[in-house]
């Protein structure tokens, strides 16, 4: 029964991001989501209110975090692995919040790539499934 409820907790949790990823519209401020899809090569990049798409990166980022912690938590069972996963993704989100932010108000003049990827890491729960393979590694490592 135990495990029956923590398996429909981690399906619900993974529905909350499809959901945050199929209402990112309607939910979050962000130009980059239209510029992306498009032709960007040939466009320039959108006015954007700058303090307007940090703040909702950053919620956005909040919301993956939180979800992607709990997961972790009810997949794994170890404080270790729940405190290591809030620390790198807290020490994540200021590293490429900062980053994205200085493109932005560069206005990508160096180039569209990096500043691409890095709002990838911002909006979409990459790290996730990275610190999951890292922990399911880790417990094999452990018991063998």
């Amino acid at each position: 029964m135990k495990d029956l409820v923590k398996y429909l907790l981690v399906i619900i949790l993974f529905s909350l991001l499809f959901l945050i990823r199929a209402f990112e519209s309607d939910l979050f401020y962000d130009p980059f989501i239209v510029y992306f899809q498009n032709d960007y090569l040939h466009q320039s990049i959108p006015v954007v209110d700058q303090w307007r798409l940090m703040i909702n990166l950053v919620w956005r980022y909040v919301f993956n975090s939180l979800i992607s912690v709990g997961i972790i938590a009810l997949i794994f069972k170890n404080r270790e692995y729940v405190k290591f996963s809030g620390f790198f993704l807290m020490f994540a989100s200021i590293v490429l919040i900062i980053g994205f932010s200085f493109f932005v108000k560069d206005g990508f003049s160096n180039g569209y790539l990096l500043p691409f990827y890095i709002r990838r890491f911002i909006i979409h729960p990459i790290f996730l499934f990275l610190l999951l393979l890292a922990f399911y590694y880790q417990k094999l490592r452990k018991k063998a």
